[in-house]
């Protein structure tokens, strides 16, 4: 699997030769403006909830790419009726069969809430099972028992996790977020692009290093791939 940053919470992860872009939020982030947004890929778009800063270019990047946009079902609704009709409903618990492997929505203790203010639906997360690997995308979410249900009854290779703290989890219980679902491999997000969600990055890397874990932090526009176990840098 191939990954790239496009800045705060937005992924692209390319999985059995799809492209899955991860909550679109490029264009107004002013630490993403070296991000040319009209060359990036997407096949599917996942979209965890309805703040913009998560959606800001989910209409563009859908409408150029004819992606299929995987979200809550009142995200669908309002996407259709901006014009977005290639679209597939989902709500947690709920699990699907798409060509690259299964989505399956879990919980995110959250708010959702939409661009014009309409309501969002229940924020949630994915976990992502394919031939590849799997791999769980927490989408903004405070710290909950549930997580401990997904290290249960699944084995789960690497993780996105918000880091910023203030609206989602902070470092120290992404940590122990990253036991509950026992992965040792965590990639940080929702961090850095605002003034409230700044944090240190040598003292998150120290810490998750003094838990066992590993907090990888990519630089904006850089890509890594997944082999063994492990994310190399393949390109900036």
């Amino acid at each position: 699997m191939n990954i790239t940053y496009y800045g705060h919470s937005c992924f692209g992860v390319e999985v059995g030769g799809k492209h899955l872009l991860f909550d679109p939020f490029i264009s107004p982030n002013e630490l993403a403006k070296g991000v040319d947004v009209t060359t990036v890929k997407a096949d599917y778009i996942l979209i965890s909830h309805g703040h913009d800063d998560h959606i800001a270019d989910a209409i563009s990047i859908a409408s150029r790419t004819g992606a299929k946009v995987v979200c809550a079902f009142e995200i669908h609704t309002w996407l259709n009726k901006q014009g977005i009709n290639n679209t597939h409903p989902m709500n947690i618990g709920g699990k699907w069969k798409f060509d690259f492997g299964n989505v399956k929505c879990v919980s995110a203790a959250h708010s959702s809430s939409l661009p014009d203010g309409t309501y969002g639906g229940s924020p949630m997360g994915f976990v992502i099972e394919s031939t590849e690997g799997n791999f769980y995308f927490a989408g903004d979410t405070a710290l909950t028992y549930d997580m401990k249900l997904i290290g249960i009854y699944r084995t789960i290779n690497f993780a996105f996790l918000p880091i910023g703290d203030n609206y989602t989890m902070g470092v120290d219980n992404a940590i122990i977020a990253a036991e509950f679902i026992k992965c040792r491999q965590i990639i940080g997000m929702h961090y850095d692009t605002f003034e409230m969600i700044k944090i240190d990055k040598k003292e998150a890397v120290k810490k998750f290093m003094h838990a066992g874990n590993e907090l990888i932090l990519f630089d904006i526009g850089e890509s890594k791939s997944i082999t063994s176990g492990a994310l190399d840098t393949i390109n900036r």
